[in-house]
């Protein structure tokens, strides 16, 4: 959706997934746009492997002149106790969430001082400042990327890029039904932002520049709560994502 939505704000895109069928469908949507809108450039490739970035920067930077700012959203979720859930899993996610962001910038960075500035925006959660168990090394991953803008934004300073920590929280999307291991207990009822409302953060951002976005006033009490009830907050989250078999 994300770049559905720059496409729509008149952004020329470079569009970055595994799976082709996935860019063919966002070609086809961002087509049919009203115009006047942003082109398409579809790229298929892995956040874990840096010379796919590297190529898509490449590529980028052949076709529209510059890259003005970058969007690091890949991520994937797992559920399941640290101990007991399956290394694969944690190493995805670490791969990804982690590796995946670190390439993504690395790889951009570049471009935008030769084009002398742009703007990056790493999208993280707001559970990056919350203990919670059973989702803990996804959690872990997203502290890790939110104190990586904190200290990027202090590195890229001098060279005109901004960086933009965005914490995203519950986003009515596939992402809990891809989420690696085994079903939580699924005691929702939370409130839930739609994948269209952070494209349009997203958006907003990339024109505003601000340190950090936080969609809404519920995020932002997962925030101050992560700060000021730790305790509080790591009892919520162990109702939240207990798995069914410990109910």
């Amino acid at each position: 959706m994300a770049a559905l939505a720059f496409a729509r704000a008149g952004y020329q895109v470079c569009g970055f997934a595994r799976r082709t069928e996935r860019l063919e469908t966002l070609r086809a949507e961002i087509e049919s746009l009203p115009r006047p809108h942003g082109e398409l450039l579809a790229v298929a490739g892995d956040v874990r492997k840096p010379q796919d970035l590297m190529a898509a920067v490449e590529r980028t930077v052949s076709r529209f002149g510059r890259l003005d700012a970058l969007v690091a959203n890949a991520g994937v979720g797992q559920h399941g106790a640290i101990a007991d859930a399956d290394w694969q899993h944690l190493q995805t996610v670490l791969r990804i969430n982690i590796d995946g962001v670190l390439h993504s910038v690395r790889a951009a960075v570049p471009a935008m001082r030769a084009g002398g500035g742009g703007q990056i925006l790493i999208v993280s959660s707001v559970v990056a400042g919350v203990h919670t168990p059973y989702t803990a090394t996804y959690s872990a991953s997203k502290a890790f990327v939110s104190s990586l803008a904190g200290s990027l934004r202090l590195e890229l300073a001098e060279d005109k890029i901004a960086v933009t920590d965005v914490l995203v929280g519950r986003t009515a999307t596939e992402f809990n039904q891809n989420r690696l291991g085994g079903p939580h207990s699924n005691r929702d009822g939370l409130p839930a932002k739609t994948a269209d409302d952070v494209a349009t953060a997203l958006v907003s951002a990339a024109k505003r520049k601000p340190r950090h976005v936080i969609l809404s006033l519920f995020d932002r009490l997962i925030l101050a709560g992560g700060v000021l009830a730790p305790g509080i907050m790591a009892r919520l989250a162990h109702r939240q994502y207990q798995p069914k078999s410990d109910v």
